[in-house]
């Protein structure tokens, strides 16, 4: 009989080296997030991978799986350990190794594979890990499909079937790198950053641009688990300063930043100034309605209420449902809904087809702002960009609160506000026009000024963005006054940054 997890060991001892260990918080919404050797060891991550292949069978599907591991000094052995677990329940594993997340998601339709089981720990600093998995390509588990994985791990619940196979899959970065570039090249070749930020994406980023006909300036794109110069995010300003200066510095049309596994794209327009994914996001929708009137977009509640208001994208007929945020449940929604693109404001976006399989994948956004220039061959980004309808928007900011109080905060939140706007109280001196609660507490003023607040799925933080299209002094009151609200919430800790 296997051994049912701990929620905690200590390293150093023979219970570690013995015991599966996995901290129950790791099984976040949409994905698993754990600090390693902290809250999960090497036979925990075997238990994750009986629990995963337990649970592929009992859903009735095929159990092929493609596996895939990011660049940290410890994924391919989280991995391997993975492994070992899914050849226990009789899984076909496909390793295609060293790989951003959507490779491993083009592997699912590559290699005929149902499943993917991708060892990353996405944008999060070094220690962390994780893993993004799916059993319905090109979706992936959501939190129905997470609780029945965790109830099978923690209880030790698996179906230790035997009868597993193991593939590795040589060169399959070349069979993504062709499927990407098969194409006409761009008719008006741009010159592009391409920052990469040591991580994942930094062997195939480049090389992708340059085939589709871009002169590339690469920027930390060699790899290097230890992050030498900033975290691989394109929401953290120290990875966006970076770009901007390479932007300025080479006199490039845009500058592209890719997360840690290679997911995500953030933006740096020819001016050097960071541009937002969700101001992004409603360029590429004028682009993408204007090929397709009437188009319908998914947008996350963390977005711009541009998507809604921009009278672009209303003369072309354009139809936006906002959405809970996160890559799983935008992605399920775009593929219900039969969406034209989902939009995340963290820089995930979701093409269907003709553009994309459905699934996130930061080159295929890089890609999609390429081709929006190239359709615009006598403007520029920045021209573009101020094009649109002028709003002033806070970055996301994120203060520190326990994974096992956070909910609860959002919670008080939810309560507090929904009190005040059924007493009629102003926020900010505004009237609360709208609540939105899909996920967390979305809140507009008579102004259009409006402040989220949310739970993250991946840390133990909450998410805060504020956007007026009033003024910057609106959004600062909107931020100001709900700030004061969360911070009668002792549980509620410093931002990582703030306005």
């Amino acid at each position: 009989m296997y051994p049912i997890p701990k929620h905690a060991l200590s390293p150093n001892t023979y219970a570690y080296e013995s015991e599966p260990l996995v901290k129950p918080t790791g099984f976040r919404e949409y994905d698993a997030r754990w600090l390693f050797e902290k809250e999960l060891n090497l036979m925990g991550a075997q238990a994750l991978g009986l629990g995963l292949g337990t649970l592929i069978r009992q859903l009735g599907v095929r159990p092929d799986i493609v596996v895939g591991h990011d660049f940290r000094s410890y994924s391919a052995s989280i991995k391997y350990a993975l492994v070992t677990g899914l050849l226990a329940t009789g899984c076909k594993v496909y390793d295609i190794g060293l790989a951003t997340t959507p490779m491993a998601y083009f592997g699912q339709f590559a290699l005929d594979a149902p499943c993917v089981a991708m060892v990353t720990a996405s944008h999060n600093d070094n220690g962390w890990t994780g893993v993004k998995m799916g059993a319905d390509r090109p979706l992936t588990f959501g939190p129905d499909e997470m609780a029945r994985l965790k109830d099978i791990v923690l209880d030790a619940e698996f179906d230790i079937a035997g009868g597993g196979a193991f593939e590795f899959v040589p060169d399959f970065p070349a069979r993504y790198i062709a499927d990407l570039t098969d194409r006409p090249k761009l008719k008006h070749p741009r010159k592009v950053v391409c920052a990469c930020g040591n991580g994942t994406a930094g062997p195939f980023a480049a090389k992708v641009l340059e085939l589709i006909g871009c002169e590339v300036i690469p920027l930390d794109t060699e790899l290097d688990y230890t992050f030498p110069r900033y975290n691989p995010n394109p929401e953290d300003m120290a990875m966006l300063h970076a770009m901007r200066d390479a932007v300025l510095a080479s006199k490039a049309d845009v500058g592209f930043g890719f997360d840690g596994d290679g997911d995500r794209c953030g933006v740096v327009d020819d001016a050097g100034e960071e541009m937002f994914a969700d101001k992004v996001g409603v360029l590429l929708a004028r682009d993408m309605a204007a090929l397709h009137p009437g188009a319908l977009f998914v947008v996350d509640v963390k977005s711009t209420g541009l998507f809604a208001t921009d009278p672009v994208l209303q003369q072309l007929g354009a139809r936006t449902d906002y959405w809970k945020t996160g890559h799983s449940h935008m992605k399920r929604r775009t593929q219900e809904l039969a969406a034209r693109v989902g939009f995340e404001k963290s820089g995930h976006f979701f093409f269907n087809a003709p553009f994309g399989r459905g699934y996130d994948d930061g080159l295929v956004s890089a890609i999609a702002i390429c081709d929006l220039l190239d359709r615009n061959p006598g403007r520029r980004l920045s021209e573009l960009k101020d094009g649109l309808p002028k709003t002033w928007q806070s970055p996301t900011m994120s203060p520190h609160c326990p994974d096992e109080a956070k909910y609860g905060v959002v919670e008080k939140m939810v309560q507090h506000f929904a009190a005040a706007k059924a007493a009629a109280e102003p926020v900010a001196g505004q009237p609360i026009r709208d609540l939105v609660t899909t996920n967390g507490i979305r809140l507009t003023a008579d102004d259009g000024t409006w402040c989220l607040v949310r739970a993250s799925s991946n840390k133990p933080e909450l998410v805060v963005v504020v956007e007026s299209p009033v003024s910057e002094a609106r959004m600062r009151d909107m931020f100001h006054a709900v700030d004061a609200v969360l911070r009668t919430n002792p549980e509620v800790g410093a931002y990582n940054q703030t306005i």
